[in-house]
């Protein structure tokens, strides 16, 4: 089970009330409610490996290279990103607590959590679970393997399975075509601008009847093909030239070598009854510690 760790805490951190603090009145609605979280999905899914993924790099520089606006309108300064002043003391905690129960937590430099997500899940021989609210990963859906998203979109406790089948249902494209698609249509919350003139609609039925970004763009000049696309394809060729690169999900991030077993027991147990005490994590730390335990002893 991979976590997109970024994405389950700004859902807690949006999902629970600011007064949920620590003894010094400092909030830990995010830490508690990722907690919280993890203790529901362990207990639900039964993991035997765990990975809180994290973003060492929220806009890696080979991403905005290939394509300046990605992620432009979420910057607060330099390359910092734009996070509630009530969030960001919180971050650092929940890396804490991780460490001191040993759930595997660890970004790579110069890449996302979606990257060290997507390395992973390629790399793992097995079945693969990832837990995200982000659809970007769903391009990594492949019922082979399988691996699977659970979408968040409805709570961490109404979780949608996203497979290939929910990828074409919901999109109209092949079921692992979700990153072509997305390159066409553009994705205004990562700053993609997508191919002028090409919605939805459009990016699905081309990426459906070519199969793949590189089919559509091969078989361009071939005659009988949709004069009206040809023109905004051929427009579009610089962002087409880059934005794979940009909307796929690394497969080669450089992952450290650690062990990503569900942990039966806290790796130190003193640090954690430290930070348990300091932010008041008593109550959801005692929910999540037995399924731990019960998890791996399954």
């Amino acid at each position: 089970m991979l976590l997109d760790t970024p994405s389950l805490y700004f859902r807690a951190f949006y999902g629970i009330p600011e007064s949920m603090t620590a003894p010094d009145g400092m909030p830990v609605n995010a830490v508690r409610g990722l907690i919280d979280m993890i203790a529901t999905l362990v207990r639900s899914h039964s993991p035997t490996q765990l990975v809180a993924c994290m973003d060492a790099d929220w806009r890696p520089a080979f991403r905005v290279a290939a394509i300046p606006s990605y992620k432009s309108h979420r910057v607060a300064y330099g390359n910092q990103e734009e996070i509630p002043d009530t969030l960001a003391p919180q971050v650092p905690v929940i890396e804490e607590v991780l460490a001191a129960l040993g759930i595997a937590n660890f970004g790579v430099a110069g890449y996302e959590a979606d990257d060290v997500i997507g390395t992973l899940a390629v790399r793992h021989q097995g079945a693969v679970e990832i837990v995200t609210g982000d659809r970007d990963l769903f391009q990594l859906v492949d019922d082979a393997k399988p691996c699977r998203v659970l979408y968040t979109v409805r709570g961490i406790r109404n979780l949608q399975t996203v497979d290939e089948a929910f990828v074409t249902a919901k999109y109209g494209i092949p079921g692992r075509a979700y990153a072509d698609f997305a390159t066409l249509r553009g994705d205004p919350s990562d700053g993609l601008p997508g191919v002028p003139g090409i919605g939805e609609k459009t990016a699905a039925a081309l990426i459906t009847r070519f199969g793949s970004l590189d089919a559509l763009l091969a078989a361009a000049g071939d005659d009988g093909f949709p004069a009206g696309a040809r023109n905004k394809l051929a427009a579009a060729r610089d962002y087409l030239a880059v934005a794979p690169a940009v909307v796929q999900v690394a497969h080669d991030a450089p992952i450290p070598d650690v062990d990503l077993r569900v942990p039966a027991e806290p790796k130190d147990p003193a640090r954690l009854v430290e930070l348990a005490d300091r932010y008041g994590l008593d109550s959801p730390l005692n929910r999540l510690l037995p399924v731990l335990a019960r998890a791996q002893a399954g």
